[in-house]
C-alpha cells in the first residue's frame, strides 16, 4: 500500500507525531543548524523502545567517527522530536506497532507527514489492532528469542556467565538491559559478545591465579617483600572505547569471582574516557579507572592480564608489545583494521602467490591473516602459548579472530626459561623454539617484502 500523504504540517500543530507508542525512530539528513541545536555535527540519531518505568527509550547519536548515547523518558522523547524534527534533521522515520510514519522537510522548511500501515488484514484491508505497550515489549522479547534460535541453536537457554534476568547495573546503564534485567532485543548481540569474552577470560584465569600464587610463594621463601599473590589482580584494557568489556571484566572479578582487582581502561578519545569515568562514578565503582592517552606512550603498572579489543591497526601491536615486555600472564586480543601490511603489498610482491594479491578484497583479507600470523609467532617467541580462535560469529562482526596468549610459565607452574635453576636442556630447547618462531616471522615478512610493527617493537627476538 502506498504512503498516505497527510499534507504539509505546521509547527503549531505539534505534537502531530504522537499517534501511538513509538517502537523505533531514526532521524537523518542533518540541517545546518544541527551543531548549534545539539552541540555536535550529528549525522543521524537512532532511537528505540527498551522498556522501563522512567527512561523507556535508548538513543544513539552518530557523528562521522563517534557515537554517543542517551536515555529518554516518553515525555522527553516527545519533546526531543518536537524540537528537532525539521529543525536539526530533515527526515524522520518512526515505527509504531502498526504503522511507519515518515516526516520529510523541504528546503523551505515545510514538513510533510506520510504514513503507511505495517500489518494490514489480508481480507478487509483494515489495520491490525494495536498491540499496546506491554504487548509490544513482549513482542520485542519474543523477536530476540527467535533471533537466538536461528540455525537450531537455542542460545537463550545457554548457561551464560551473566544471566539474563539478573539486574546488572553497568549493562542497564549502557542500554543493553532494561531496568527489569531483560536484554534489549537490539542489543542481544552485544550481550552475547560480553558473555563470550568472559568465557574466554574464565578459561585463562586459573593459569593467571596459579602464576600469581607461585610468585608469592617464591617471595615468601626468599624473604622478599613482593606481594604479587595477595595484591589486586591488574587488568589493562587498551583501546577501551565505550568500555562494555572493561565494565564487564570488573563485574566478573568483583561480583562473580570475588577476586580483588584493579581495572584500567586506556583510550585516545577524551570524550569517551570522560563518559566512562562518569559512569564508573555514578555506579560507585572504586577499582575501575580510565586514562586518556596513546597506547604507544603508556607506561603504567605491570599487568597480569592485557585486553585489547579492536584496537586499530598498529595500536594492537603497541598493546601486545607492552604486554610481552611487562610479562603479562595472559593476553586477549581481537585485532582490527590491519592496514600496515595492506598498504605495503603490491600485486607483484610475491609472484608465487600473485592470485592472492590481484584483487583488493583478497589482498585486504590476506594482509589481516599475514599480520596476525606474524603476531602469533612473535608472542610464541616471547614464551607464550598462543591460540587463534573465533571470538564470536562472523554475523556479529567481521573482526572476529581472537589471539589468546598465556605465558607458558603460568601454564606449566614453572619459572620462566631464564630462571637460573631451570634445567640447561630446558633452557636450550625453549631458546631454540623461540629463535625458530622469530625466524619464521622474519621469513614470512621477507617473502612479501613488508614490515610489521610488532616485529620492530620486539626487535625480532
Amino acid at each position: 500500500m502506498p504512503f498516505v500523504d497527510n499534507g504539509a504540517l505546521e509547527k503549531a500543530r505539534w505534537p502531530w507525531y504522537i499517534v501511538a507508542m513509538i517502537l523505533f525512530a531514526t532521524l537523518s539528513k542533518p540541517t545546518g543548524q544541527v551543531e548549534a541545536l545539539l552541540g555536535k555535527k550529528y549525522e543521524r540519531v537512532k532511537i528505540r523502545f527498551k522498556g522501563g518505568a522512567e527512561q523507556a527509550y535508548y538513543a544513539e547519536f552518530f557523528t562521522d567517527k563517534q557515537s554517543f548515547h542517551k536515555n529518554f523518558s516518553e515525555a522527553e522523547l516527545e519533546e526531543f522530536l518536537r524540537l528537532n524534527v525539521g529543525s536539526s534533521f530533515k527526515n524522520c522515520v518512526e515505527r509504531t506497532e502498526d504503522k511507519e510514519i515518515t516526516f520529510l522537510t523541504n528546503k523551505k522548511g515545510v514538513t510533510r507527514r506520510l504514513e503507511k500501515p505495517l500489518a494490514p488484514s489480508s481480507d478487509k484491508g483494515n489495520y491490525v489492532k494495536p498491540l499496546g505497550a506491554q504487548a509490544a515489549q513482549k513482542m520485542a522479547q519474543d523477536h530476540s528469542a527467535f533471533q537466538d534460535q536461528k540455525g537450531g541453536a537455542f542460545n537463550r537457554s545457554k548457561n551464560y556467565i551473566i544471566k539474563e534476568g539478573t539486574q546488572v547495573p553497568f549493562l542497564q546503564a549502557l542500554g543493553v538491559m532494561t531496568d527489569a534485567g531483560k536484554v534489549v532485543a537490539a542489543k542481544y548481540d552485544k550481550f552475547r559478545q560480553v558473555n563470550r569474552f568472559l568465557e574466554t577470560l574464565d578459561d585463562v584465569l586459573p593459569a593467571v591465579l596459579q602464576a600469581r600464587s607461585q610468585a608469592q610463594n617464591a617471595a615468601d621463601q626468599n624473604g622478599s617483600q613482593a606481594q604479587e599473590g595477595g595484591a589486586p589482580l591488574q587488568v589493562l584494557d587498551f583501546g577501551s572505547g565505550k568500555s562494555y568489556l572493561t565494565f564487564a571484566v570488573q563485574y566478573f572479578f568483583e561480583k562473580i569471582k570475588k577476586i580483588p582487582c584493579q581495572i584500567t581502561g586506556v583510550d585516545l578519545k577524551e570524550d569517551v574516557i570522560k563518559s566512562c569515568a562518569d559512569l564508573a562514578r555514578r555506579l560507585n565503582i572504586q577499582n575501575l579507572k580510565f586514562i586518556c592517552g596513546d597506547i604507544a606512550a603508556y607506561d603504567g603498572v605491570n599487568p597480569d592480564i592485557v585486553v585489547t579489543l579492536h584496537a586499530c591497526d598498529t595500536a594492537t601491536d603497541y598493546a601486545l608489545a607492552f604486554a610481552a615486555q611487562r610479562g603479562a600472564k595472559a593476553i586477549l586480543s581481537v585485532p582490527c583494521c590491519q592496514r600496515e601490511i595492506n598498504s605495503q603489498l603490491k600485486k607483484d610482491s610475491n609472484k608465487e602467490l600473485a592470485p592472492l594479491l590481484k584483487h583488493g578484497i583478497f589482498r585486504e583479507r590476506f594482509s589481516a591473516l599475514l599480520t596476525d600470523a606474524v603476531r602469533a609467532d612473535l608472542l610464541e617467541a616471547r614464551g607464550y602459548s598462543v591460540q587463534v580462535l573465533e571470538f564470536i560469529d562472523m554475523e556479529g562482526t567481521p573482526k572476529n579472530l581472537m589471539i589468546r596468549a598465556v605465558l607458558k610459565a603460568a601454564l606449566s607452574g614453572k619459572e620462566t626459561v631464564s630462571d637460573k635453576n631451570a634445567a640447561p636442556s630446558g633452557q636450550e630447547n625453549a631458546a631454540s623454539q623461540s629463535c625458530q618462531n622469530s625466524a619464521r616471522a622474519k621469513e614470512l615478512l621477507a617473502a612479501f617484502g613488508v614490515r610489521q610493527k610488532l616485529f620492530e617493537l620486539l626487535g625480532g627476538e
